[in-house]
């Protein structure tokens, strides 16, 4: 237990600042950034897409370093590429500098999640696993809600932007410091890279674990972006600066992805099939209210809510799911579905921000909510496999 409660308080920490500030941030401070860098929404899905795509290039990093170093090694690096982009942000003179920042940030998510699958699997018995993961999964709750919380506070107080930039790299370095000790007896490398398993991923019990991860990748990169800009654009929430209300998305994002602790269990009432339904259509559901109701209290806190329970709870499928279809590849297939959802990030915040500026934001976020609608209908069950098969 005590090895236990280590490993997921560990990734917990690291995952709170990785997808927390460090990937939901420049989505939750957008309208500040508009206005002190003059940034249009094409340019913002730009920044967006930018960042995304340094989270896929350091999710290939991540794989090889594990296996040269053990999973310690791709956690510090996330935490120290934390540190720094999150202090580039709160330092930045412009947009080009912003965008850097923003970047060097995003990829701190790549080295910092899937070192943890191979490190549950190390030092953690079978049974307790999914509880792990799922923990730190969880994690991502805490830090968008304590990032939300702070953004709120900044809005009523009258601080600035920067000043919360600056204690989120803080919160990066005293992470950064907590993963050196925690994962002190997973350093031993993995091993030569087995790169001919990368055709064992592509099987056809993996094909909805992929579709999955893709749409999560693009409906989620979506909100994030733009969903707290949406909310200010309108006005904002009755009795809140407009920078408040984009900060109530996000504690609402936050409070509620932490309902991803139960994932496991929910799962083992209702199925995997029946969850990954419904989470589909929870974040359909969040998009369209999103459009809908931007300046209702009530709509905004649904949907934030509703997007919140959808991400904290895919990304723990995604972690033990992988896990279990490919139990001999376990930092492999969480990497592989996570680059596909890594693809996803980067295209849907910048076709997005083309199509808002071309046709709107309500038509925008409705087709983003029909494509998950779609993909809930699309999920039957003989197609889905929980576990490794024999299929060649």
């Amino acid at each position: 237990m005590q090895t236990l409660t280590r490993i997921a308080s560990a990734g917990s920490a690291a995952t709170a600042i990785a997808f927390g500030p460090a990937r939901v941030g420049f989505g939750l401070f957008l309208p500040q950034f508009r206005e002190t860098f003059s940034i249009s929404t094409g340019m913002a899905g730009l920044i967006s897409s930018l960042g995304f795509a340094a989270f896929l290039i350091s999710l290939g990093c991540s794989y090889k370093l594990i296996a040269l170093a053990g999973p310690r090694v791709p956690v510090i690096c996330g935490m120290v590429f934390a540190t720094v982009g999150l202090t580039t942000v709160a330092l930045a003179p412009d947009a080009i500098v912003l965008a850097v920042g923003v970047s060097l940030a995003s990829a701190s998510a790549g080295f910092s999640w899937t070192p943890f699958n191979n490190a549950a699997q190390r030092v953690l018995y079978e049974r307790d696993r999914p509880e792990a993961l799922a923990a730190i999964s969880s994690g991502t709750a805490v830090g968008v809600l304590l990032a939300g919380g702070l953004a709120l506070l900044v809005a009523l107080s009258g601080f600035g932007w920067r000043v919360v930039w600056t204690v989120f790299a803080v919160g990066a370095g005293a992470a950064t410091l907590a993963n050196i000790f925690a994962l002190s007896d997973t350093v031993e490398p993995a091993g030569k890279l087995p790169a001919r398993k990368w055709h064992e991923l592509f099987t056809r019990s993996a094909i909805p674990l992929y579709g999955v991860a893709l749409c999560f990748g693009l409906t989620n990169g979506i909100y994030v972006t733009f969903a707290a800009d949406r909310v200010a654009e309108q006005g904002g929430l009755a009795g809140l600066p407009s920078a408040g209300s984009g900060a109530i998305v996000f504690c609402a994002y936050g409070a509620f992805g932490l309902l991803g602790l139960l994932t496991a269990r929910i799962k083992s009432v209702i199925g995997l099939t029946w969850l990954l339904r419904a989470l589909s259509i929870s974040t359909a559901l969040s998009l369209a209210l999103l459009a809908w109701v931007p300046t209702s209290w009530a709509g905004v806190i649904v949907s934030a809510g509703l997007q919140g329970i959808f991400v904290m709870m895919i990304s723990a499928v995604l972690s033990f799911w992988s896990e279990e279809l490919f139990p001999d590849l376990p930092s492999l297939s969480f990497t592989a579905a996570l680059l596909i959802t890594a693809v996803g990030n980067i295209l849907g915040p910048a076709v997005a921000g083309w199509a808002s500026s071309a046709f709107g934001a309500v038509p925008m976020f409705l087709a983003t909510a029909a494509l998950a609608f779609g993909t809930a209908l699309l999920l039957r069950r003989n197609a889905i496999r929980e576990k490794a098969t024999t299929e060649s």
